[in-house]
């Protein structure tokens, strides 16, 4: 998996960071996907500067309802249908997602030539596809506000076929069926376990992506043991308590989730247009000295997952 910021200041654009807006790309060797984590204004203008394109989108999730998070989400859909795309698309957030898709288009005159699902959710599972699953948890800010938690399904270990081979397993169709881990039974009556020849499955990765979020406990069962934890860092330790306030992280608050859940690698993000480059590059320490494996991801800054 590969993310893809395409906008990480808080509240409002600057001259190098737009608002937020997160591409996950899950390079599925047969299905693709492509998901997108918040739309500020501006993303399809981001968009077009990658070389990604807003028509292979297939979710889109939306992690609350202030603007910032939001108010590109309209542009992009009809720009979506104009350009003649048919691809379906689902998009999921608080309640609320669906009267204000619903509303900006009607307003507008606009709509979608493409399938458009609007799913509102709540904690818990939102969908598993087999593939991956997404878990949605409340956070502590002033509206109905999500993380994401998305979670590969393991893999299954390698199949041994050499010792199939020496077993006198002929390779071919069934070899297949002992790679799911089928039993079955041989020409000669022996009955073969597939398992008995896998090796240990492999882990899905798993990664978090947090909305905008004062600390909770909800926090920790989103960030447990993940390769990757995308969370907001608005303001530097010493203006903790206003960032409390009004619902946001600072940076020590987010590398102490990161290190207390186990976390592989912070990014962090949602930097408040206060600070310069200077400035990031203080809040950037700041994380370090708690928690060492921690970027302050940039526009356009690509991170393997």
């Amino acid at each position: 998996m590969e993310l893809i910021f395409l906008g990480t200041s808080a509240g409002v654009p600057t001259r190098s960071r737009n608002v937020t807006a997160i591409l996950l790309d899950l390079q599925h060797p047969t299905r693709g996907g492509l998901w997108l984590f918040d739309c500020g204004e501006g993303t399809q203008h981001q968009l077009l500067r990658t070389a990604w394109h807003p028509g292979k989108l297939d979710k889109i999730f939306i992690t609350h309802l202030h603007g910032d998070h939001l108010f590109g989400l309209p542009g992009l859909l009809c720009s979506r249908s104009m350009a003649g795309n048919a691809n379906p698309l689902t998009i999921y957030g608080p309640a609320g997602i669906a009267e204000f898709v619903e509303t900006t288009l009607r307003l507008s005159g606009s709509w979608t030539d493409y399938p458009l699902e609007v799913v509102e959710i709540t904690e818990g599972l939102v969908f598993d596809d087999g593939d991956h699953k997404v878990i949605a948890r409340p956070l502590n800010h002033p509206v109905e506000c999500y993380g994401y938690r998305i979670e590969e399904h393991d893999k299954p270990g390698a199949l041994d076929a050499a010792a199939l081979i020496a077993d006198g397993v002929k390779p071919g169709p069934l070899f297949q069926r002992l790679k799911q881990g089928e039993t079955v039974t041989l020409e000669d009556g022996r009955v073969i376990n597939g398992h008995a020849y896998l090796a240990a499955p492999q882990p899905g990765k798993k990664l978090a992506i947090f909305g905008d979020t004062a600390p909770c406990p909800s926090a920790f069962l989103l960030a447990q043991d993940v390769d990757v934890m995308v969370h907001e860092a608005t303001l530097e330790a010493a203006m903790e308590e206003k960032a409390n306030s009004r619902g946001h992280s600072s940076t020590r608050q987010a590398a102490q989730l990161a290190r207390e859940a186990n976390v592989g690698k912070l990014l962090v993000t949602h930097v408040s247009s206060r600070y310069d480059a200077r400035g990031c590059e203080s809040l950037l320490a700041e994380c370090r000295s708690v928690f060492p494996e921690c970027e302050l991801a940039e526009d356009f800054a690509q991170v393997s997952v």
